[in-house]
């Protein structure tokens, strides 16, 4: 048994599992299929040929706990998935995000609201992305990577397993740090290597190659290779590495 709600638009050619739940003002396109026990919450927009996975939750509304420094705005608006996604099983998309065409989400992974998703883009199993994050088209996040709030990932960027991202160089105390909370903007083409720990505010320039393992501290050049804790000019990049 299923439940859809009588304002629900569902096209006749969706097919929606078995003890999903599909709210109020729901929009779900032409060949979309919906797995078992997903949840679609109020005002949702699926667009065709989108593939959700079973256990997946969309347009979960924020909730932030008392002493968190999100501040919601009064409305935010519904959750717009584009044409031919794929949400993997057990995914959280929050209300507020906007998925573009052709991205994949994969497996246990965390979206949540005021995030941009790009076109053609991955998402891999349980990686996280925070709120107020803009991510490019063509970007790939791999597995269990963290993507901390207020940060830019740019076009055909490449973030390898278990990167960590961070935005407050207070970690958490004195008033002062409200006005300086910032992620990392990685700009087009920048690809960081697995286990890498980027620094609140850091800008890594178009084509740079941050070394697995590495601990970014300061902006980076443009074409240029880094490693190290903290990191450090290596080389340029190769020119067959190129964008």
């Amino acid at each position: 048994m299923n439940y859809i709600d009588s304002s629900a638009v569902v096209d006749s050619s969706a097919v929606v599992g078995l003890f999903s739940v599909i709210e109020k003002e729901v929009k779900i396109g032409k060949n979309v299929v919906i797995g078992n026990r997903v949840t679609v919450h109020e005002g949702t927009v699926i667009e065709d040929d989108t593939t959700v996975a079973d256990g997946a939750v969309l347009g979960k509304p924020p909730k932030p706990a008392k002493t968190s420094t999100v501040k919601l705005a009064d409305s935010i608006p519904a959750l717009k998935i584009g044409e031919g996604v794929t949400i993997g099983s057990n995914c959280v998309v929050y209300r507020g995000a906007t998925i573009g065409a052709n991205t994949l989400i994969a497996d246990l992974a965390s979206v949540r609201e005021n995030v941009e998703i790009g076109n053609y883009c991955i998402v891999g199993r349980g990686v996280t992305v925070e709120n107020y994050v803009t991510i490019g088209d063509r970007t790939k996040i791999q597995s269990n990577s963290y993507i901390t709030a207020y940060t830019t990932l740019e076009e055909q960027v490449f973030i390898a397993p278990c990167v960590t991202t961070t935005n407050d160089n207070f970690m958490g105390r004195t008033e002062e740090r409200f006005d300086k909370i910032k992620g990392a903007h990685v700009k087009k083409g920048a690809r960081v290597g697995g286990a890498s720990i980027i620094l609140p505010g850091i800008t890594i320039a178009e084509e740079t190659f941050v070394a697995a393992g590495a601990l970014v501290t300061k902006d980076t050049e443009v074409k240029t290779v880094i490693k190290g804790v903290p990191a450090k000019f290596v080389r340029l990049v190769d020119e067959r590495e190129l964008l």
